[in-house]
């Protein structure tokens, strides 16, 4: 029975924590310019992230090592320097749009400017990171983020013409729009549903809550079932932005703009349970990805880490996070739109994306490592298809950015 709710929450919680700023501005974007012409993208990202994020808890529980003690063993302190410095400036860019996601979502409950909220959101995530346990930590963020399954809940309200929403998914470019600007926002899905933070946090996770090679069948449950049920979320917030939004010709800048929809199909009840959604996943997503940034540099350079540590016995991984917190906290206060930051990170996390995911594919086949729990002949041939999309996107997602102007 333990093991078994072990399963359910793990599911519950895997669902609620998919969904984060970059999935929720993206999704809502494509779906105000595209309907659900983008929806293919949606699938391929939630394979590659179950595929991606199973190998690496594999790797996890059967060496004991995190992402980055992985890297830097695999490849060398050289190589592994390359690839910190790129994952680290990305996942900061990313602790940026989670906070700047966390300040709007308060400003929609208050109507407070969201600058005023900025210096609160710091010092919660702080805090949790600080006092809370792990397992409570994501258990409850990502229980609590299941509240945007109103979406899910505002689209069946809408009451949609169904046939339209399947005639979108087909896939064509919309005749309004560039096929570049198609791809570019192609890229821009492809990245929210794979962010390498997400690795990074599952992995170190695994060693935070001491995971033997017996916890592999239920770990891959989570990921297999959690991760494609949060990715019809992320299918709902489009087609939620599809009917309500297109069709009007409103354009998605404000986080406001995403809750319309919902709004509309359920009024101010539904609204109160889409901003406490928003605050948790916001919320659960700034944990995460601040202690992702805390991880890989304490990971690498073999400092002390982990939640199960005391602080005074992890300092310098938690003045790590703690700048991290502080420098997010700065490029906000100059005034950038969170929103524009989001649409970046999405994009620059499809740039980095080789760079974790090559050494763990490396290392899930390599015996001395794994032992009999390496790779099989299917996981390792998807593994190989999946590297030439992640090289692909990875490639063409500059290209793309300055060809379309950013999508504009």
């Amino acid at each position: 029975m333990k093991r078994l709710l072990g399963v359910a929450l793990g599911i519950l919680t895997a669902i609620g924590g998919f969904v984060d700023i970059g999935d929720l501005v993206t999704n809502a974007v494509v779906g105000s310019r595209f309907g659900l012409s983008l929806v293919w993208v949606v699938a391929v990202g939630v394979i590659g992230i179950c595929l991606f994020a199973n190998m690496s808890g594999r790797v996890a529980a059967v060496s004991g090592r995190a992402t980055f003690e992985v890297i830097r063993e695999r490849l060398g302190a050289r190589a592994g320097l390359a690839n910190l410095s790129a994952s680290f400036l990305i996942n900061l860019l990313t602790v940026t749009a989670e906070i700047g996601g966390i300040a709007l979502a308060l400003q929609l409950a208050s109507g407070v400017h969201y600058l005023a909220w900025v210096p609160l959101a710091i010092g919660a995530v702080w805090f949790v990171i600080w006092r809370v346990r792990f397992k409570a930590m994501e258990n409850v963020t990502g229980l609590v983020g299941l509240c945007l399954i109103v979406f899910a809940v505002s689209l069946f309200l809408l009451g949609p013409d169904w046939g339209d929403l399947a005639r979108q998914a087909t896939g064509a470019v919309p005749g309004d729009e560039a096929a570049a600007t198609y791809w570019f926002y192609a890229v821009a899905l492809f990245g929210a549903a794979m962010t390498p933070y997400e690795v990074f946090f599952f992995s170190s996770g695994a060693v935070e809550e001491k995971w033997r090679a017996k916890d592999i069948i239920q770990s891959r449950i989570n990921v297999l079932v959690g991760f494609p049920l949060g990715g019809l979320l992320s299918v709902a917030i489009a087609a939620c932005a599809a009917v309500v939004l297109l069709p009007a010709g409103i354009g998605v800048t404000t986080l406001s703009q995403v809750a319309l929809p919902v709004a509309e199909a359920g009024g101010q009840l539904a609204l109160a349970v889409l901003i406490l959604g928003l605050v948790a996943a916001t919320m659960g997503a700034a944990l995460e990805t601040t202690l992702s940034s805390g991880y890989t540099l304490a990971q690498y350079f073999g400092w002390s880490w982990g939640k199960f540590r005391a602080p005074a016995q992890a300092s310098r991984f938690h003045v790590a996070m703690i700048v991290c917190l502080l420098v997010g906290g700065g490029i906000l206060a100059t005034g950038v739109d969170p929103i524009l930051v989001t649409e970046y990170s999405v994009v620059f996390s499809a740039v980095a994306l080789p760079l974790t995911y090559l050494p763990i594919l490396i290392v899930a086949n390599d015996p001395a490592y794994m032992g009999r729990h390496v790779n099989g002949r299917l996981v390792n041939g998807l593994a190989l298809v999946y590297l030439v999309v992640i090289l692909a996107a990875s490639l063409a997602a500059i290209p793309l950015l300055v060809i379309t102007g950013a999508g504009q």
